[in-house]
């Protein structure tokens, strides 16, 4: 069983950044890809970014790629979402999502809702124009 704690939402200006973290228990986190999604109120749960195992591989959203940088630190537990360059439109409940890695890795696969056992409670983020 894996536990995810997000922290690090919160409030910033369009143009802004803004980091959030993500935190999981147990001794098997290496093991596990991670992955960010979002959900603004009244739409459906999207993909954001995801990161491998060992964390050499990332894959993005286009509405991300360039401003957002996923990165984990297996030795912390800890998963984070870089968030640069934010715009209204980025604003939205961010989740983080866990799944043990089977065979190669890879990020389209890795990119929807289905293949994650292991969710967080989300973290507001809120960007203002």
């Amino acid at each position: 069983q894996v536990q995810l704690v997000e922290s690090g939402g919160g409030w910033v200006q369009a143009g802004g950044s803004l980091r959030v973290s993500c935190a999981a228990s147990g001794r098997t986190f290496s093991s596990y890809v991670m992955a960010w999604f979002r959900q603004a109120p009244g739409k459906e749960r999207d993909f954001v970014a995801t990161i491998s195992m060992s964390g050499g591989s990332t894959y993005y959203a286009d509405s991300v790629k360039g401003r957002f940088t996923i990165s984990r630190d297996n030795a912390k537990n800890t998963v984070y979402l870089q968030m640069n360059s934010l715009k209204p439109e980025d604003t939205a409940v961010y989740y983080c999502a866990a799944t043990r890695q089977v065979g190669v890795y890879s990020g389209s696969r890795y990119s929807r809702p289905a293949p994650y056992d292991y969710w967080g409670q989300g973290t507001q983020v809120t960007v203002s124009s």
